[in-house]
């Protein structure tokens, strides 16, 4: 018999927590199965650099000579141990990969840093330490990260937004945004990403010095940099926190460095917003296997791993830059070329016939290539000024060749990309545009 009592979910969850709606990532539409070709969520395509630590063996065995793990410096049995609480080690590594001195004379230190499962962990520690439930606010600039959204509604804060400006290929627009910390003293956080999340562009640092000097304003800067490491030499600001009090910039291991698997995240920031975040964590929030690993990746050998799967990286997205224009129906790139990433648009018809970008075009070629060929890219033509668009990771270059010949083909076929057929099915304009919310509300 099923207990009756006073209980009821409805009254007793928080209201904000009750209007939720369920978290989608990129492997909920499309599994990896082995066989699918994920250019969806912006991973490192080439894995992870932890290859030449003078720990790796070529396999006699494999008659290929293929490269296998021997051994990495992770205690197993101290696994029963909870893990260094600081990560004192872990943040050294990391300063002295930031200590450029490109844009300070001044040195990072360990005391500078908050490292976190993941940059997720970042955004709501930051959320919990400035913003009071119900009161403060954070502003965001669209179109850009959707976790930004996911944790102030978690926190019970609201969002204030200023589009980046795509007249300018999607820079931000400091004049506004100074101007809404000026009307509403409410918003403490300023969320924004260089290079951009879906744009793939770096903001101009000249505009993001713009709101830090703002002249009335009681709150924090943070940049996410998630994906800096595309981008040419010297272009993070992280160094920049020891200039400014209130500048957090976010990083992550995830993307360049090929250790998603891992979640590890970081805020650079004074000692002051460090020391909070680090109070309020929790005491043991990064694993050991997690730390060994990070700190296996930031010795110098393999650095220059990472830089050179970077480099190939590179290559395949100019290769595409290059190659994706040929063909019909395909549009502009917004946004820039400074990440592991294309933001590219989808047309209607061909572009000499007077085509012009399509969610139900773009919405067709990204189901076709999901569902009939096996390659998964990222519908985000519900963004902000992304219509028609779709955003494509860069991958090794066999699926870059997969994914090329796979778009002529699809491309080819009429039925499939004309709009009147809702991508060869027999959908209402509804159903359409339910199907596109779903893809675009994927949070990657």
């Amino acid at each position: 018999m099923k207990h009756t009592g006073p209980f009821r979910l409805e009254t007793c969850a928080r209201p904000n927590i009750l209007s939720l709606q369920p978290y989608r990532c990129a492997r909920d539409d499309y599994k990896d199965d082995g066989t699918n070709i994920l250019l969806d969520a912006n991973e490192n395509a080439y894995g992870p650099s932890l290859d030449v630590l003078g720990n790796l063996h070529s396999d006699s065995s494999d008659p290929n000579g293929a490269i296998g793990p021997k051994k990495l410096d992770i205690d197993l049995l101290g696994l029963h141990r909870y893990p260094d609480p600081h990560q004192t080690e872990l943040k050294q590594r990391l300063c002295r990969l930031r200590n450029l001195h490109t844009h300070t004379t001044r040195d990072l230190s360990p005391e500078h840093l908050f490292v976190g499962v993941g940059s997720d962990e970042v955004i709501d520690a930051l959320l919990r330490c400035f913003c009071t439930p119900s009161h403060d606010k954070i502003l965001t600039c669209p179109p850009t990260y959707g976790m930004y959204a996911v944790s102030a509604q978690v926190n019970d804060v609201k969002i204030v937004k200023v589009p980046l400006d795509p007249a300018r290929e999607f820079q931000l627009q400091p004049k506004a945004i100074n101007a809404a910390l000026s009307s509403d003293p409410s918003i403490k956080l300023v969320y924004v990403t260089s290079p951009g999340n879906p744009t793939a562009n770096l903001l101009e640092k000249s505009d993001i010095e713009q709101l830090l000097e703002h002249p009335t304003w009681n709150g924090v800067v943070v940049l996410d940099e998630a994906y800096i490491d595309f981008s040419p030499d010297g272009a993070s600001l992280a160094e920049w926190v020891t200039e400014w009090p209130n500048l957090v910039v976010m990083q992550t291991l995830s993307k360049a460095f090929g250790l998603a698997g891992i979640r590890l995240g970081t805020a650079f920031t004074s000692p002051e917003i460090a020391r909070l975040l680090n109070n309020l964590k929790a005491p043991y929030n990064i694993s050991s296997p997690t730390s060994a690993l990070a700190i296996a990746a930031l010795q110098p050998d393999n650095i220059a791993v990472m830089r050179k799967n970077r480099a190939k990286i590179m290559e395949q997205r100019q290769r595409l830059v290059h190659e994706l224009p040929k063909i019909s129906r395909i549009g502009r790139f917004l946004g820039g070329t400074d990440s592991n990433f294309l933001l590219v648009e989808i047309l209607d018809k061909p572009e000499d016939q007077g085509g012009k970008p399509s969610n139900e075009s773009a919405m067709a070629l990204y189901e076709g290539l999901a569902e009939t060929r096996g390659v998964v890219v990222r519908f985000r033509g519900k963004e902000m000024s992304c219509e028609g668009c779709l955003r494509v990771t860069v991958g090794t270059a066999a699926e870059v060749d997969r994914l090329l010949a796979e778009i002529r083909s699809l491309l080819k076929d009429e039925k499939l990309i004309d709009p009147s057929t809702n991508g060869g099915e027999c959908r209402t304009k509804k159903e359409g545009e339910m199907k596109e919310q779903e893809a675009s509300d994927v949070v990657a």
